[in-house]
């Protein structure tokens, strides 16, 4: 480093693989430029956190910035993720209104997003039941950095369900670039029959949920989607998994060879059936269901084992009036989550006594390789993006409300108590959270695509130009 760098920040370096006790970041041009123990080099500017974490900014992997129209959309969401230290939100493909399932669907939501956004954004595309794999190649030459399906059906045109021998030839195509295909896993039939079972008996309480989505209608479908991405070498990915058992299926077909992965969200970390689905009713109520403690602590397990890839929130911000029929089956399904997710996943790890490289590796590093963004994302590591969140030692009940970052005021992770919070996020090694106010404006984020995407663009031209 010869020429003067533009920001160093000391503190508690938080790495991969190592926490640098006394270290610092060294940044110029938005990009990390040096990383090590001791003060740094010359800069412009300096800025000394002490004790606190200087951690990776985070990949959130699944978001639903416009699953209610009208709601939330971008300018929220990305503000909620800077207030939260999540750098780069991957949003899902299931729009109110608006599938998100050919090209020109995909450049459309990347136009807008880059005029909402306040952190950087990635897109996830999907493919529509009756047309197929027919538009994964147009989708991935316009960015979408992975493919999103589901083996439940919550609308047959927003959220549809993708049978088996669609999820076979679309996985098959998907293969061709090397992308990942992440899978809503829930067994269709099991589901709806128990379903009907609770309906039938009457029961309408906060069990209902969990009694019509017992852990089986899970497995049954991991069971599927692995099967698929062993068979078409499609890398098969599990976006949410609330049980143990998916974590060994998930870590035996890596044994054997296959590219599997799988998603622990946040909050099957941090809330269980007995004491929170029973207080919090249909504001707990996601798919699949929170589990109970029991199953919460065997996902603790897999996490220290190394057997889960990535930690997400599935953020959703449905309006309240969703969220509150005393009918538990009645409700919206999904929760917000992008201004708490890092610190209720470094509290877990805080009280496990588990190291902190742990949440650089499954908020930051795991994800930027997933989504194959880690030519510019995810590390504290020279050439990638300086995007990096301070995490403070600053103990207190966490209140939604309070910040005014979030388009909604409740939260099921209301008064739990938070022994880390965000001093500051910096995006591309601009402030854009100061650790009360959200300094980016709409529009600050950039599209981040694969490099796949490049080539095909590259590709295209030399044809054309042939």
């Amino acid at each position: 480093m010869s020429a003067k760098c533009d920001l160093v920040l000391t503190g508690k370096v938080v790495l991969a693989d190592q926490v640098l006790d006394a270290g610092f970041v060294a940044i110029k041009d938005g990009c990390v430029v040096g990383v090590g123990s001791g003060d740094g080099p010359d800069a412009t500017k300096r800025e000394a956190y002490g004790e606190s974490y200087i951690m990776p900014g985070a990949i959130d992997a699944q978001v639903h910035s416009r699953s209610q129209k009208d709601q939330e959309g971008f300018a929220w969401s990305s503000r909620s993720a800077a207030a939260g230290g999540v750098t780069t939100i991957v949003d899902m493909p299931y729009d109110d209104g608006d599938l998100i399932c050919t090209a020109d669907r995909l450049t459309a939501k990347a136009e807008e997003a880059a005029r909402e956004c306040r952190v950087d954004f990635a897109l996830y595309g999907t493919c529509h039941p009756e047309e197929g794999p027919n538009k994964v190649k147009e989708m991935v030459q316009a960015g979408a950095c992975s493919f999103k399906f589901s083996t439940f059906g919550t609308d047959p045109e927003r959220f549809p369900r993708i049978p088996p021998q669609t999820l076979y030839q679309c996985f098959s195509e998907i293969a061709k670039y090397g992308l990942a295909a992440g899978v809503h896993n829930e067994n269709h039939e099991f589901v709806m029959d128990m379903a009907k079972r609770v309906k039938d008996a009457g029961i309408t309480d906060y069990r209902a949920h969990g009694m019509s989505r017992p852990a089986i209608t899970e497995t049954l479908a991991m069971a599927e989607i692995y099967e698929i991405g062993a068979t078409t070498g499609c890398p098969a990915h599990v976006v949410h998994c609330s049980v143990g058992r998916g974590y060994e299926m998930c870590a035996a077909y890596q044994k054997q060879g296959y590219q599997t992965s799988i998603e622990a969200c946040v909050h099957y970390l941090t809330l269980n059936e007995e004491e929170d689905v029973a207080r919090l009713g249909g504001k707990a109520k996601i798919n699949p269901p929170i589990r109970p403690k029991a199953e919460v602590e065997a996902l603790w397990s897999h996490l220290e084992a190394g057997n889960v890839t990535l930690v997400s929130t599935d953020h959703v911000s449905w309006s309240e009036n969703r969220k509150t029929d005393p009918d538990m089956l009645k409700n919206a399904s999904g929760v917000p989550g992008l201004e708490a997710l890092y610190c209720l996943l470094l509290k877990g790890l805080y009280e496990r006594g588990l190291s902190f490289s742990w949440a650089a590796r499954l908020l930051a590093k795991n994800p930027a390789e997933h989504f194959r963004l880690s030519h510019q994302k995810g590390a504290l590591e020279v050439g990638k993006d300086a995007d990096i969140v301070v995490m403070a030692h600053k103990p207190g009940p966490y209140d939604p409300a309070a910040s005014g970052h979030n388009v909604v005021s409740w939260s099921p992770y209301e008064d739990i108590e938070l022994p880390f919070r965000p001093a500051a996020t910096y995006l591309r090694g601009e402030k854009v959270f100061d650790g009360k106010d959200v300094l980016a404006e709409p529009g600050k984020g950039t599209y981040i695509t694969p490099l796949v995407s490049k080539a095909l663009k590259e590709a295209a031209a030399y044809g054309e130009g042939a």
